[in-house]
């Protein structure tokens, strides 16, 4: 829903970004970094190389991308039913 226009990645695993709807802040990745896939920032270099890919997301070298929705999310406090009102709660019967 919203992209991420402009990102700069911060020391201690923190990048600042801004969305096409003008939010803009600082996230906190560290929880993330050495954990399966995001091993690949065990060399901090390679987390500074983060990049928007085409559909607004966050790219690192084709092998890590983060959702701009679920980092607007984390970085607003809204839910997904805030974001995308037109999801409806169903009951799920299994």
């Amino acid at each position: 829903m919203y992209k991420i226009l402009k990102v700069k990645p911060l020391s201690d695993y923190k990048i600042w970004v801004q969305f096409s709807d003008g939010v803009e802040g600082t996230l906190e990745l560290s929880g993330l970094a050495g954990k399966g896939v995001f091993s690949v920032w065990n060399d901090y270099g390679k987390f500074e190389k983060v990049s928007i890919g085409s559909s607004g997301e966050l790219v690192w070298d084709d092998t890590v991308d983060l959702c701009s929705d679920a980092l607007y999310m984390k970085l607003t406090g809204k839910k997904v039913g805030e974001l995308f009102p037109k999801i409806r709660k169903e009951a799920v019967n299994a």
